[in-house]
């Protein structure tokens, strides 16, 4: 590992986590991590990282701090108190968080840390547990242009597309947007598949010219084999975009934008999650489509 590179402190192993701080092992960083599972943190140690005991262990020698959590709360939790990264990491760190939360948290936060000498960015990622593998995830970033210059080469390890959006809370801010549009495009792909279904067609061959013209997105590449297999093992988590939902409805309210078809798919999303559907891949919208039509499943 090359000691010109920062040293890396990355709290959060999860779906996305694990893949992730891998890849900035293998860009020949220093990763030291720490997460409430231990096989996790055992996993990033047989990559060549580093399992830290506690936020502050990991964070105490570090030049970048990355948080990757589920939601806003736990970025707190992490963030704020004695044991926390804010009380623990040198000043002149930079912390990204890459979670998915709340503008208002990212700005919140942007501004506790300051008081601290500790730069942030809030920097949430779009491309799932496939993009963190492959890393080719899109970055949208919420800072100073200073830190993000100097964060890129961290991020270019882990994502292709890299984009300094805009103040602190921009980045969480364009995320919520990804996360609306992913949501109903999702929903549409779910409704079309039951109706070519029912319609006695040929579902592979009508993906495929569907993928191939206007219709076609990433969320059809990407989800067409949970379509057809019914395969709802998460990449990204119902209970998650039900929380992503929350958040964008909430924005919108506080800017005066109507989202009258985000709001139908939001309750969507939040009764698959009712239906106990929470724990499966954000695709398996499918399976509330189907019990509207009649199916059981």
């Amino acid at each position: 590992m090359s000691s010109n590179l920062p040293k890396i402190a990355w709290i959060g192993l999860g779906i996305m986590g694990s893949p992730m701080s891998e890849n900035l092992v293998e860009a020949g960083y220093d990763v030291t991590g720490y997460t409430l599972e231990r096989d996790k943190l055992d996993r990033l140690a047989a990559a060549g990282g580093t399992a830290a005991g506690s936020v502050a262990e990991a964070v105490r020698d570090a030049d970048v701090v990355i948080t990757m959590v589920p939601a806003s709360p736990q970025v707190e939790a992490v963030a704020y108190g004695p044991d926390g990264v804010l009380e623990n990491v040198r000043a002149g760190a930079l912390l990204i968080d890459m979670s998915s939360i709340t503008p208002q948290t990212s700005v919140d936060l942007a501004r506790a840390a300051r008081e601290k000498g500790v730069r942030v960015l809030d920097a949430p990622v779009s491309g799932g547990e496939a993009g963190a593998v492959e890393a080719v995830l899109s970055i949208m970033v919420g800072g100073e242009r200073a830190d993000f210059d100097e964060a890129r080469p961290v991020l270019e390890a882990l994502g292709r597309t890299i984009v300094l959006c805009g103040p602190h809370g921009s980045g969480q801010t364009v995320k919520a947007a990804n996360q609306l549009i992913v949501a109903v495009n999702i929903q549409a792909c779910a409704e079309a598949v039951v109706f070519l279904e029912k319609s006695g067609v040929d579902l592979a061959a009508a993906l495929d010219v569907l993928d191939g013209g206007l219709a076609g997105s990433t969320v059809l590449t990407r989800k067409r084999d949970n379509f057809l297999g019914r395969d709802f093992g998460p990449g990204f988590r119902i209970d998650l975009h039900h929380k992503d939902m929350g958040i964008v409805t909430d924005a919108a309210r506080a800017v005066g934008a109507a989202l009258p078809v985000g709001a139908v798919v939001a309750q969507l999303v939040a009764a698959l999650r009712a239906q106990g559907d929470g724990g499966l891949d954000h695709s398996a919208l499918l399976r509330g489509v189907e019990r509207l039509s009649g199916a059981e499943v």
